[in-house]
């Protein structure tokens, strides 16, 4: 799609920290948007937990942020997520098929187990170290964004998650970032993004 139809939107992408809010206020006083993110008038597409990593879409595009956090578009989201234990194929498979959850049956993820570790910076508060109880990395994609929804999946099929760092949004990845920097998307990237999320049920 050409600038000139998109009437150039800010479109940002940002690495969410551990323990920050996803949204600009906050009358707790917790850390929020507004410590790392200086571009006025954009907001959020979508979600992340407080103790959720990863990547955000910000943009002050109404349209873009339908389409990416509205789930009849079915748009990407793709996770690394360490867990519990280390899962059999029956467990990836009740991932891959839909997860029986109290909100209704999940629609059908696409979820590998990693070899080794994927290359992520330290988290500053470390995971829960267990001596006896081994974990692993999954690699997992959805197309929904229920509340909590890669938690309670991978808790569901008895793996709960100990960190969970969102890696894409659609056609967009962390790559290039570190936690707590953004990055206005270029040319190239915001078009890929909106022809991924335009790329369904238009």
């Amino acid at each position: 799609m050409s600038q000139v139809l998109r009437s150039m939107p800010q479109i940002l992408k940002f690495w969410k920290p551990y323990n920050v809010l996803t949204q600009f206020t906050d009358p707790q006083g917790r850390p929020t948007l507004a410590d790392f993110v200086t571009v006025k008038g954009v907001y959020a597409a979508g979600r992340l937990d407080f103790d959720s990593e990863g990547l955000l879409i910000l943009t002050d595009s109404a349209r873009l942020k339908t389409r990416l956090m509205n789930p009849v578009y079915e748009h990407p989201r793709t996770y690394l997520v360490q867990v519990e234990r280390i899962p059999d194929e029956a467990a990836l498979n009740t991932l891959r098929t839909g997860v029986d959850l109290k909100d209704g049956l999940t629609r059908p993820a696409q979820v590998e187990r990693l070899e080794t570790p994927p290359d992520l910076p330290e988290r500053p508060v470390p995971i829960r170290f267990r001596k006896n109880v081994p974990d692993c990395w999954l690699k997992l994609t959805i197309t929904e964004g229920r509340n909590r929804q890669v938690r309670r999946m991978t808790a569901a099929v008895g793996h709960p998650a100990l960190r969970l760092v969102r890696w894409a949004v659609g056609t967009v990845t962390l790559a290039g970032l570190a936690p707590g920097e953004w990055q206005e998307l270029t040319n190239a990237e915001a078009d890929a993004l909106w022809a991924s999320a335009l790329g369904k049920k238009t």
